[in-house]
């Protein structure tokens, strides 16, 4: 099977699209959406770390129709941080995935030696705020996505646990490898976080020269170690420094699968998984 027939029907949960408060972005919606389409992708999912991209995707789905796309929201500054009013918003408006903060973590401003006071979901117990236990509930009424953003190790133990206490269906471990955001989880701790409805989200971006150049044999070295049943492949593409998401997408296929990675294992990956995080119809 060739790369290209992999990537009919691959949905790619996680890219960034113009237009951008704060950084230029490669692509918008509209364009995003028609190469999917080209490459034969079933869906994508775009993202902002700065507002609710569901309405770009709403619209822009009447005018690429051939595409599943789907929008979100991420508790960062711009929208008031851990706000459950944007959260019952983004949820009346069908949004797909709550992520937690990212850019406007504690954890990201430390590692990029930030001095502002960053968004930590915890208190000084280390028990989770009872803003995050309105916004988990929020989520679960509307069947939305927990995605766990760039938060610390610390934060995602308390957070998965409190996820599921409030039997929310479908959790995302969102940059589980990667250096310069999120958690930098070792396999050990990876395989310590599994449970139902939990995903690792393996980020091709995390491998490029403007990201954190990390060897994509790490990625699939994890996914061996976990299993591809608990795993999902984005781009996390839309950075003005890397190629488009879809021909993003065709690269991480066929970088995995010089890894070793079997054919069946990207279906799972790319395919599969995603359309049961997004509750989609398997194909």
């Amino acid at each position: 099977m060739e790369t290209m027939e992999l990537m009919n029907g691959a949905i790619d949960i996680h890219i960034h699209i113009g237009p951008d408060p704060n950084r230029r972005r490669r692509v918008n919606g509209y364009e995003a959406a028609v190469q999917a389409k080209e490459a034969g992708m079933r869906g994508v999912v775009f993202k902002s770390h700065d507002y609710n991209t569901t309405p770009v995707a709403y619209t822009v789905r009447q005018l690429v129709p051939e595409v599943e796309l789907f929008g979100g929201l991420s508790l960062d500054f711009e929208i008031g941080g851990l706000n459950p009013h944007a959260v019952e918003a983004a949820g009346k408006l069908g949004s797909k995935i709550v992520w937690m903060p990212t850019f406007s973590s504690k954890n990201d401003m430390e590692k990029r030696k930030i001095k502002d006071k960053g968004i930590f979901i915890l208190d000084e117990k280390g028990k989770i705020l009872p803003v995050v236990g309105a916004i988990l509930e929020l989520i679960k009424q509307y069947d939305m996505v927990l995605a766990t953003g760039h938060l610390s190790r610390q934060e995602i133990i308390a957070l998965l646990q409190e996820a599921q206490n409030n039997k929310i269906k479908q959790i995302l471990i969102t940059h589980p490898l990667s250096i310069r955001v999120g958690p930098t989880l070792s396999i050990d701790e990876q395989r310590q976080m599994m449970g139902p409805g939990i995903y690792f989200e393996h980020c091709f971006t995390a491998c490029m020269p403007n990201s954190d150049r990390l060897d994509p044999r790490m990625i699939a070295d994890a996914v061996r170690a976990v299993g591809p049943e608990h795993c999902i492949l984005s781009t996390d593409f839309g950075q003005i420094t890397n190629p488009p998401p879809a021909e993003g997408m065709r690269m991480y296929i066929e970088t995995m699968l010089g890894f070793g990675i079997k054919q069946e294992e990207i279906i799972t990956m790319t395919k599969t998984n995603p359309a049961k995080v997004l509750g989609l119809a398997a194909l």
